[in-house]
């Protein structure tokens, strides 16, 4: 039995916009109200799918959310037609209207933890959706993520679906964004590093940004999937960090089969971290364990260029290529780093540098937009085939971005009630595309 690890990304939504709403993080706050291009979003997150693709890795593709989500502001007593609704929203209450309009779901990354079979202790794949407590604009995923990810992974002889973890800040659970998985090879037992920013036992917490993971979450995600305990680490964020604005342990490091890198202050009490990984590790082959100095890379660089939100993946030819965000190319010393580090003697051998400025503005970088999903052949044989990239959906969901997508959104664009339409039937013909049943709340059961 073959494993293999298949990257399944967020098509960015209709209403792609940038309203600030993310507190902590940097990106998403200093672009705040700018005019965003929600075609060039989707299209530049399809131009990476589809380059992975012919790279010749199995690419996946993720249903958006609905968005205005309508429920959520019905439940907030706004009433009469979805365009009374909006209307009475965008007057009286405009910060839960832009919350209700946000197309965040297209950080995959965030959409659930995965756990795959030859880790767990039924030798099945399991799958919990991310509760995103922390924040409206993301907590209101949860339930359209869990029907999306039912309609991809629908064959229950392979795969575990899980509810997301209780809606309270005990069980904050920002998915796979904190969440790594070290092995010699994708298909051997891993061990799991759950990475977590607040123990709500401990005192040691940031001060100035939240903390999105809590170790409660990670450890009540590892039970269910039964994970074997040896084989499940539980690493607390470095809090100064997320003060500066990494917000989730991806923006600080990144690892891939026997390779880890990361900056030397991405966790708290650092060195005992890594000594744990090294003992837990097991594997024939070497584990490199890559630490970036301070003195190459600034953590305010790190977060500019989102270095360690790239995406670290093993190349069929050998060897493994860091998908980076062309961000690296311009701020100061990343790019030098880059290009040392892949001189260097370790399996990281080449940089693919692409442009995804729409979605870096509102802050998520190339790893932010795919949730990584180690899977067997049978299981990958079992997954709803329509939902994965070939040359011929890769041109259907260009043809439909181009049809139904707006080249300008700003703040005031929220207002329009024609949104709301255009991003129905926009997402309902995707459904279809991607054969994906009434997952939408507007859909016809």
């Amino acid at each position: 039995m073959s494993f293999c690890e298949v990257n399944f990304d967020g098509l960015v939504g209709p209403t792609h916009n940038y309203a600030g709403l993310s507190f902590g993080n940097v990106a998403s706050q200093t672009n705040a109200n700018k005019v965003a291009n929600p075609k060039q979003a989707a299209l530049q997150g399809l131009e990476k799918m589809w380059q992975l693709a012919q790279l010749g890795l199995p690419q996946g593709v993720l249903a958006p959310n609905a968005r205005p989500d309508l429920a959520t502001l019905r439940a907030l007593g706004f009433s009469g037609s979805d365009t009374q609704v909006i209307n009475h929203a965008v007057k009286t209450a405009p910060q839960w209207l832009k919350a209700c309009y946000s197309a965040s779901s297209m950080w995959a990354a965030n959409a659930a933890t995965v756990s795959p079979s030859c880790d767990t202790q039924d030798g099945k794949l399991h799958i919990t959706p991310a509760n995103l407590t922390n924040k409206l604009h993301r907590a209101i995923e949860a339930k359209t993520t869990a029907k999306i990810l039912a309609a991809v992974f629908n064959h229950e002889d392979y795969f575990v679906h899980h509810p997301p973890l209780p809606q309270h800040p005990v069980f904050g659970d920002e998915g796979a964004a904190n969440y790594t998985r070290l092995a010699d090879s994708y298909g051997h037992a891993g061990l799991a590093l759950f990475v977590y920013g607040e123990d709500v036992n401990s005192a040691v917490k940031p001060t100035c940004f939240p903390a999105r993971q809590t170790r409660q979450a990670s450890e009540a995600i590892a039970r269910s999937h039964g994970l074997a305990p040896a084989q499940t680490l539980f690493i607390q964020q470095n809090p100064a960090v997320i003060d500066q604005g990494v917000f989730h342990n991806d923006v600080i490091a990144i690892g891939n089969e026997n390779v880890f890198l990361f900056h030397e202050q991405a966790f708290y009490q650092q060195p005992q971290v890594i000594e744990q990984i090294r003992a837990h590790y097991q594997g024939a082959r070497p584990l490199h364990l890559i630490e970036v100095a301070s003195a190459a890379v600034s953590i305010a660089d790190a977060v500019k260029s989102y270095l360690f939100n790239s995406q670290l993946v093993s190349l069929p030819s050998g060897g493994m290529a860091i998908i980076a965000p062309s961000e690296c190319q311009i701020v100061d010393g990343v790019e030098q780093y880059l290009s040392a580090l892949c001189k260097a003697s370790n399996p990281i051998n080449e940089v693919i540098y692409l442009d995804l400025k729409q979605s870096m503005q509102n802050g998520g970088g190339p790893a932010c937009l795919r949730l990584r999903v180690v899977m067997s052949d049978q299981e990958l044989a079992a997954v709803n085939p329509r939902c994965m990239l070939d040359a011929s959906l890769y041109q259907q969901l260009v043809a439909w971005v181009t049809r139904h997508y707006r080249d300008r959104l700003s703040e005031a664009d929220l207002a329009d009630p024609s949104l709301l339409q255009e991003s129905q039937t926009a997402l309902d013909e995707l459904s279809q595309i991607l054969a994906l049943g009434s997952v939408y709340p507007f859909q016809q059961v």
